[in-house]
């Protein structure tokens, strides 16, 4: 065991922590007064919510002995066995406990990425339900495909070095899925539903840009070259991201805007979650320049699309973590992170197939289970307050609160 090791994952799963109210404050600001504290109760209840549900059964079906490639079994339930000597299998110099805690943060932040896409209609008590049924069905498997000792993904040779399938195309699919079970706010296309706090939303981004830095670096898990190289790919990428993406919406609309550069930032941080552990410096910076430009067209496609993804979640954590997942297939290097492998640009075009099937699978399958959890619950519960309740707001209807006493 290695107290520094310890120490740097210790801190890492804090910044990841951080991330989850850094995700409230973007998110809060981009929704009207009258849905900022609905906004943020979503985001916040899950540190408790998904906390109790990963100690429970969420960690032994994402890291557990393995069964088939396709879950984690029950030998861990309650982290029965989850003490404090290290697990070879995921790190040999961290307590067990220390890489479960770790890992917990992420499972918070993944479900919380989804809120955006039905942000200011969705009932609180539904929405409490459809995240536990979501994280244990959804996020628990794939995350044991992808990263446990014997998952299939991962035996594929799949590469996710802090979540590009797992977290952000994972969330993301299933937030498109949210988007148009649960259908369009009232006024959508019609009035203005405009961003009541921009300021808020950044310093939200800035949040998240400095947490994920715990996200991409403590996924080496260990206090060493790898975790150096994971820090300055996730800077770099952020930045070509936040760039390309002011830039494309100063050539398109004439003004560069706050809430895009925020919006860039965001999307280079997914991009390059996938990769952080594998590609150098000016790949991470082509990646991050390629997801500002691609997640800045998606949003902008959702119109045509119609549907009401109401704070860009498909647009910025699904096709931002596509790309990123596509890009390891392209840009990684076993110069960088031998334990990985060499991409399309470097060789070997075979990782590129594999992460394909990598997209595919999780697409598919978080869509479908995503799709038919909110049909039953709609079916049951009923998925949206009534039209009354959204006029007025959520957090006078919800919660019996006001964001601000004017």
């Amino acid at each position: 065991m290695n107290a520094a090791d310890t120490a740097f994952v210790l801190f890492s799963a804090a910044l990841v922590m951080l991330m989850t109210p850094g995700l409230a404050l973007f998110y809060g600001g981009m929704v009207r007064s009258k849905n900022v504290l609905a906004t943020l109760m979503q985001n916040f209840i899950l540190l408790a919510v998904i906390g109790v549900q990963w100690a429970l059964i969420g960690y032994t079906l994402a890291f557990g002995p393995d069964v088939g490639g396709v879950i984690g079994s029950l030998a861990w339930i309650g982290l029965n066995g989850v003490g404090l000597e290290p697990f070879k299998a995921y790190s040999e110099t961290i307590p067990h406990q220390t890489f479960m805690i770790f890992q917990g943060m992420f499972a918070i932040i993944t479900p919380a990425l989804i809120t955006g896409a039905w942000a200011e209609r969705l009932k609180f008590s539904t929405f409490l339900v459809f995240i536990i049924l979501w994280a244990t069905l959804v996020y628990d498997p794939v995350a044991h495909w992808v990263w446990a000792d014997g998952g299939w993904l991962k035996g594929l040779g799949a590469l996710d070095f802090a979540g590009g399938a797992v977290v952000h195309i994972n969330a993301g699919v299933a937030a498109l899925a949210a988007a148009i079970v649960v259908g369009r706010r009232q006024g959508y296309g019609i009035e203005a539903l405009t961003p009541h706090n921009l300021p808020m939303t950044v310093l939200g981004a800035g949040l998240l840009w400095f947490g994920w830095f715990g996200f991409n670096a403590g996924s080496a898990l260990a206090a060493g070259a790898l975790a150096s190289t994971a820090f300055t790919a996730t800077h770099l990428a952020t930045c070509g991201a936040t760039l390309s993406w002011m830039v494309g919406e100063w050539l398109h609309r004439g003004k560069p805007t706050t809430l895009g550069a925020a919006s860039g930032a965001v999307a280079g941080l997914v991009a390059v979650t996938p990769a952080a552990g594998f590609v150098g410096p000016m790949s991470a910076i082509l990646i991050g320049v390629g997801a500002g430009f691609l997640c800045y067209l998606a949003v902008l496609a959702k119109v045509k699309m119609g549907y009401d993804d109401s704070l860009d979640v498909v647009g910025v954590h699904g096709v931002g973590g596509l790309w990123g997942a596509l890009a390891t297939g392209l840009f990684a290097s076993k110069a960088v992170n031998d334990a990985g492998a060499d991409g399309l640009f470097f060789g070997n075009p075979a990782l590129l197939g594999i992460q394909v099937v990598a997209v595919l699978v999780t697409v598919v399958y978080s869509f479908v289970v995503s799709w038919i959890l909110l049909k039953v619950l709609d079916a049951t519960m009923g998925l949206r307050v009534n039209s009354e309740d959204e006029v007025a707001g959520l957090d006078l209807t919800e919660h019996q609160e006001a964001g601000y006493s004017m």
